[in-house]
Parts: C-alpha cells; structure tokens; sequence
C-alpha cells in the first residue's frame, strides 16, 4: 500500500508542476516565436495550426527530471526513495529528448526551415544513444532479458541481446514520433503504455521503475492539459523522440519488449501503415494503399474528426493494453 500510495503521489505532483509551469513556458515560447514557420505534414484541415508553439516536450521532461534528481539526492541523506535503475532510462530521455529539440530547432531557423536535421544524421545519433543505453542494459543492470508468455524463467539471448535493445529503443522512438500528428494522441497513448509498464515493473516488485513510469505519466496528462483539442502546444520531437526511447527502455527493463507491439499497438500500427505504403508504392508504381500515412490521417481523410481519431485510438489502446498486461503474467 505504501509502495502504491507513493507512485500516485509522485505521479500526482509532476501532474501539478507541469500544469504550473505550463503557460509561461507556452508565453516564451510564442514570444520567441517557436512554431512560427513548423510545417505541418497533413491533410489541409491542419494548416490552422500553423505557428502553434512547438518543442513542449521540454514541460513533460524537466518536471521528471527534477524529481527523479530530488529524490535520489535523498540518497545522500541515508535514505533511498528511487534507485539507480532509473538513472538509465533518465538518461535515454534527456539525450533524445536534446537531439529531438536540435531537430525540431533546425525545422525553424537556418537553412533547412522546415525539414530539421537530415534523417540520416538523426538516425546515426538515436542508434548512438541506444548502444550506449543497449550496453547498460546488457552488463551494468541487472534486469530480466525477456519473457514469452506462457513461458516459465526469463530466456538468454546473449550477445543478441544488444542488436535487439538497440532496435527496441530506436523503433520505439521513432514510432512515438510518427504517432505524434494529432492533438493529444502521442501523449494519451504514451502514458497508457507508460502506465502499462509500469503496472508490470510494480507487480516485479521493480519498484523504483515503477515511480519513474508514473512521474512520466503526471507529466504527459500534464501537458495534455494544453495539448488536447485545440491544442496551445505541441511535443515536436523533443516529445515524442524522447518518450518513446523511454517507453523502448522502460519495455526492456522489465523483460516484456516481446509484448511492445501489443501494448503500443497505435504506434506499431501508425509505423506499419508508413512502410506499407512505401513498399505498395513501390510495387504498384505509384498507387496507395492507404489515403494518406501515418495512418490517423487515413481515417481522418475518410471522414473521421480529428477528435474521433484521437478518442478511437485511445479506446483501441486501452482495450489491447489489458490484454498485453494481462499476457505478461500468464
């Protein structure tokens, strides 16, 4: 109970930290003029979001990194209220979360406005990071490698192992990335899957992973305060790079990656439609697949409101969650 009664306070204070800060950051922002040229990759209904304040990832993250520091300095003091564990996936956010706001920086000023960093070169940095987060994983803590459902004792895949972590990490940020199109869905579907994991690391009795899943969660809701339906701000890839690296680690920490498609089946879908589309492009020599990808702006081009799209694939992911939490222990 106490273990419990701590998560939700935690959660609960980087919820009220993040709504405080929460306008003046929108103020500075605008006053600097951050989202004043972002693109808008969608369908025309979207171009009234021009000059819409980017980069608020920067509310989800310094309100968890505040407290993630307070809390271990307690440390010092005798007492440890969340461990050295969280370090890592602490670390993996802030790092994505500066190559994201690097990126969505150079969609605004210099001279590629409008693209960011070339796709190359961001993806060369977010496998960088991962390694290093992959290496950790591997020889530093000492976590669960995986579990198949069904399957009793955790499986070694050795020197594999990294490879995959390194994919894990990389494919989720990216996902999250491309889910990030809509107001409010990146963040709804971030903090289920967040809370999802975070569920199965309190049942492992990782306690202190735990708390960090639902410091993260405080946050997002936080920021969802501004972020839904007519959004006042967006996460940009400062965001959504960053949450969904963590999400790749948080999913590793706990050996359960295996179930990451399931319990972030929004961002696998949303990733799947774009290489769908791709390689139907490719094959049919021009014809789509779908009307147009990621996939919430399929739906939205076949008559769904923005809205519906957000509500539905909330309620898709909720319902697909349980089923995932609900493998992780069979």
């Amino acid at each position: 109970m106490t273990n419990v009664m701590m998560i939700m306070g935690l959660a609960g204070f980087s919820f009220m930290m993040t709504v405080i800060w929460g306008p003046p950051l929108i103020r500075v922002l605008r006053y600097f003029k951050v989202g004043e040229t972002i693109r808008i990759d969608g369908p025309e209904m979207h171009f009234n979001k021009l000059g819409t304040p980017t980069m608020g990832g920067v509310m989800i993250i310094l309100p968890v990194v505040l407290i993630t520091i307070l809390l271990n300095a307690s440390g010092l003091l005798g007492f440890t209220i969340l461990g050295r564990s969280v370090i890592l996936p602490m670390g993996v956010m802030i790092l994505y979360a500066i190559l994201g706001a690097v990126d969505d920086w150079a969609g605004l000023r210099g001279q590629r406005a409008e693209k960011g960093m070339r796709a190359r070169t961001k993806l060369l940095f977010q496998v960088l990071i991962a390694l290093v987060a992959a290496l950790g994983l591997a020889f530093v803590l000492e976590i669960p490698i995986v579990y198949l459902p069904g399957v009793k004792g955790e499986i070694d895949l050795g020197y594999w192992y990294v490879p995959i972590a390194i994919f894990v990490i990389v494919g989720a940020a990216n996902a999250v990335n491309l889910t990030d199109g809509l107001d409010g869905l990146a963040g709804l579907i971030a903090a289920t899957v967040f809370i999802a994991y975070g569920g199965i690391a309190m049942l492992q009795g990782q306690i202190f992973l735990a708390r960090f899943a639902f410091t993260l969660v405080g946050a997002i809701f936080g920021f969802l305060w501004f972020n839904v339906h007519p959004a006042k701000l967006f996460m940009g890839d400062t965001g959504s790079l960053a949450l969904g690296a963590t999400i790749g680690v948080v999913a590793l920490m706990t050996g359960h990656w295996i179930l990451l498609p399931l319990i972030a089946v929004i961002p696998f879908s949303e990733t799947m439609s774009v290489i769908l589309q791709v390689i139907y492009f490719k094959l049919t020599g021009g014809r789509r697949l779908f009307k147009m990808t990621p996939l919430h702006h399929h739906f939205e081009l076949s008559g769904w409101s923005e809205t519906q799209v957000v509500q539905r694939f909330w309620l898709i992911s909720l319902m697909v969650v349980m089923v995932g939490v609900t493998l992780a222990f069979v």
